[in-house]
């Protein structure tokens, strides 16, 4: 009896800003590695999250939302989702019922130039009023050349199985890439900041989250606990008065938040030190941004 090859390759999720894609990879994995925030693009860095079985590995890659750049942080971004777009074997590509090909029409040439096989997922139906999937579907399927369509609910976790059964269809022969232990290729820092920086776009309003990154100064782990040191830092001294708050009202409920958050992610007891600060204009900033970790190269 011949063995079943073993099957592995890229599974990179683009889409526009707030179409779902960090919650489906959530889904997908049975992890919580992506932040997730009602307001558009939380997600900053490429985070690879790995399912593991005795026959496949899939490496799902979640990017920034696709848009147009204002600033060198979106630049950076947007090098994550071209870069996506190379070492892909299959593209999912999510949209929902509400957004167009409007300002991605460069990135969708390229993909139905690329040869590389895209499934098409159609997030949020469970909000679709009558009529609207089928347009919806009949619009994406004359801007983008997918092998298949698939209409989901990625909140009420509607139909998602059968993303995973059409990417093991497509999925190539190949031996592992990742040791079959691991959940993710980043380290636990990032998880952390990431964690932290998610409790800044609950909090805080209009430009807020965007202004703000967040670094970790200290991450010492015992059997017991596990110490760090946390900094968010800020583009201006206003900034800086309104993440603190009325006598560190805020700062503290982010530092709660945020710690209760870590525990459950690390399964063992975080004490957590935020302190403030400002870097100016690090959005605008190359050399600031590469400090920070945008440095897709």
């Amino acid at each position: 009896m011949s063995q079943k090859p073993h099957q592995a390759g890229f599974v990179n999720i683009i889409g526009k800003p707030n179409v779902g894609k960090s919650t489906l990879m959530n889904i997908l994995i049975g992890e919580r590695l992506s932040i997730i925030s009602s307001k558009a693009q939380t997600t900053r860095h490429r985070i690879l999250g790995l399912i593991n079985d005795e026959n496949f590995q899939i490496v799902f890659s979640d990017t920034p939302g696709m848009l147009k750049p204002q600033y060198e942080l979106h630049k950076s971004m947007m090098t994550f989702v071209n870069l996506s777009l190379e070492d892909a074997d299959i593209i999912l590509f999510v949209t929902d019922l509400y957004e167009t090909s409007e300002d991605i029409e460069t990135i969708i040439e390229r993909i139905n130039n690329s040869g590389i096989p895209v499934i098409l997922v159609i997030n949020k139906i469970d909000l679709a009023k009558e009529g609207q999937l089928e347009e919806v579907t009949q619009y994406w399927t004359e801007q983008l050349k997918a092998e298949t369509v698939i209409p989901i609910s990625a909140q009420e976790k509607f139909n998602t199985e059968r993303i995973l059964q059409e990417i093991l269809e497509r999925l190539p022969d190949h031996p592992a890439f990742y040791d079959k232990e691991e959940l993710t290729d980043r380290p636990e820092r990032f998880f952390a900041s990431e964690i932290i920086r998610e409790k800044i776009f609950k909090n805080y309003k209009k430009e807020i989250p965007y202004s703000t990154e967040v670094g970790i100064e200290e991450f010492h782990e015992n059997e017991r606990i596990i110490r760090m040191r946390a900094t968010i830092f800020v583009e201006r001294n206003s900034q800086k008065g309104i993440i603190i708050g009325e006598k560190g009202k805020m700062l503290k409920k982010v530092g709660i938040e945020a710690r209760q958050e870590l525990e459950a992610f690390f399964g063992k007891q975080v004490h957590l030190e935020t302190f403030v600060k400002v870097e100016s204009d690090w959005r605008k900033n190359k050399q600031k941004l590469k400090k920070f970790g945008y440095d897709p190269t």
